[in-house]
């Protein structure tokens, strides 16, 4: 039973409130190579190799964990093609189209103010 705090489905979503369903959403969002993906198919369909190379760094377990948390948030769409060898694509889906627009001005912002912040430790 959900509690008076809790979020509920009905209710007005805040994602201040521990129990909001968006916190889960936010933390997909929020990840550095969730954004990049997204941000990399945005500009159409691409195999598994042709994202690791678009993502300069990740390593194959972790490009495979990200592909597979977007899929199952319905972010993107994992598409097998019957053919020898096998081919594997992964698309956005209309959610995927819709989140990369904040993340692409997001992406933006950080290109265009690097500059103002002190260097990483």
């Amino acid at each position: 039973m959900p509690t008076e705090t809790a979020c509920r489905i009905d209710a007005p979503h805040d994602v201040y409130d521990a129990q909001c369903p968006c916190r889960g959403v936010l933390d997909l969002l929020a990840d550095k190579w969730s954004a990049l993906a997204i941000g990399a198919l945005s500009d159409g369909p691409q195999r598994f190799g042709e994202l690791k190379t678009r993502l300069q760094g990740i390593s194959p377990k972790v490009l495979t964990a990200t592909l597979r948390r977007l899929e199952a948030r319905a972010l993107l769409v994992r598409t097998v093609f019957a053919e020898v060898p096998v081919r594997v694509e992964y698309s956005l889906t209309d959610l995927g189209v819709d989140a990369e627009k904040p993340l692409r001005a997001l992406r933006g912002w950080v290109e265009a103010n690097i500059e103002r912040f002190p260097p990483a430790d």
